[in-house]
């Protein structure tokens, strides 16, 4: 039986609720092997990077691991739907980057939506932060604050074109938090956090 260490954390000014899982999944060995099996494509315009289907197991496996890490910190939660779910690899060069993924980014606006990241490397500790704009002062972006959020972020780009991969302050954004990868390791979060 596989023992799960979870963690639970506020982030930002905002305390918008952060899980970290360490131990996520039984054979994290398995989806690694399958992971070099699976067919790979490039995944499109936002992610820099590749893409490939997981195994039919993965979810049925996993999402009471979710269920149960979720606790109180979401609010209630009767069922969890998955709308998307793939092994992402990361292999877009900084220099190479497009503009909008060289900024910190919204997954959806919806305040029901969770994001999951599970690591999968041994040995990259890169992790995944999280950004205060600081014009705004907003960490999270919904449908209320994304028009003057894009309007604004536009006019500053134009102004300040952003570097490479972004991994800790800027002159546009604070980072709030950081989580470093872990084999293993799982984080759960609000997919309209920044």
């Amino acid at each position: 039986m596989t023992t799960h260490n979870i963690t639970r954390r506020r982030i930002g000014a905002e305390a918008e609720p952060l899980v970290i899982i360490d131990g996520f999944a039984g054979d994290p060995d398995g989806l690694r092997a399958a992971a070099a099996e699976a067919a790979f494509v490039s995944a499109g315009q936002h992610y820099p990077g590749i893409r490939a289907a997981l195994p039919d197991t993965y979810l049925r496996d996993q999402l009471p691991v979710v269920a149960r890490a979720l606790g109180r910190e979401f609010g209630p939660c009767r069922r969890i739907r998955v709308v998307d779910a793939q092994f992402s690899m990361v292999t877009i060069t900084p220099e190479a980057l497009d503009i909008r993924q060289r900024l910190p980014h919204v997954d959806a606006y919806g305040r029901d939506r969770i994001a999951l990241i599970h690591y999968l490397s041994p040995t990259i500790r890169d992790g995944t932060a999280f950004f205060r704009h600081r014009k705004s002062g907003f960490e999270t972006i919904d449908e209320t604050r994304a028009p003057a959020f894009f309007e604004s972020l536009g006019h500053e780009v134009e102004a300040t074109p952003p570097d490479g991969y972004i991994a800790g302050d800027t002159a546009l954004f604070e980072r709030t938090a950081l989580v470093d990868a872990a084999y293993n390791r799982a984080l759960l979060y609000r997919s309209y956090v920044c």
